[in-house]
């Protein structure tokens, strides 16, 4: 299902995807949405690259991205502890939920609730309409990072292809 279109763009077989309780998180997140080790200062810039990301993989607007992303911390911090970010929004051209994760090269400050600085980041973008299948996306990465097993194998992980390895097989319904 994870097919590339000619362009670099994710193919439209993937467009019509709709969350359900037995997708994992490689229909979410492809090879290509992972950063295994993004340098990165502050939590702007963290936003600002993981935007300029998303936007090469979707298509969408860089600006339009960010912006989304920056009104959602405005809200509050994403950072939800533990050395984690899932930063999140809806925006209105998308016509999918996409995933990206990137592991930050050292820990920034993210004002996450519990004040540790933060090293493990996913970016959720859901399209406008996209209502619970939203909420049970963010629901299921947030299961993910509570298991201490993958966030450890996460910051153990150096390259695309473990990163991926581990988000795939840690959020399977029979992942232990």
């Amino acid at each position: 299902m994870n097919e590339r279109a000619a362009d670099g763009q994710l193919s439209d077989r993937r467009a019509s995807v709709i969350w359900d309780e037995e997708m994992d998180l490689s229909d979410l997140i492809i090879p290509e949405a992972i950063l295994s080790s993004l340098k990165v200062n502050s939590k702007k810039q963290v936003i600002q690259a993981l935007a300029e990301k998303a936007a090469e993989m979707t298509g969408l607007d860089e600006r339009e991205i960010f912006d989304t992303l920056l009104q959602r911390e405005k809200l509050g911090s994403t950072g939800v502890g533990g050395g984690i970010a899932i930063p999140h929004g809806k925006h209105p051209n998308l016509d999918r939920i996409f995933g990206l994760f990137a592991r930050l090269a050292k820990p920034i400050d993210f004002e996450a609730l519990d004040e540790l600085p933060v090293d493990l980041v996913f970016v959720l973008l859901a399209p406008e309409g996209a209502g619970a299948d939203h909420l049970k996306a963010l629901a299921q990465i947030a299961r993910l990072f509570r298991e201490p097993g993958v966030v450890s194998k996460l910051r153990a992980s150096s390259d695309k292809s473990a990163l991926y390895a581990v988000l795939a097989a840690g959020a399977t319904p029979d992942a232990a």
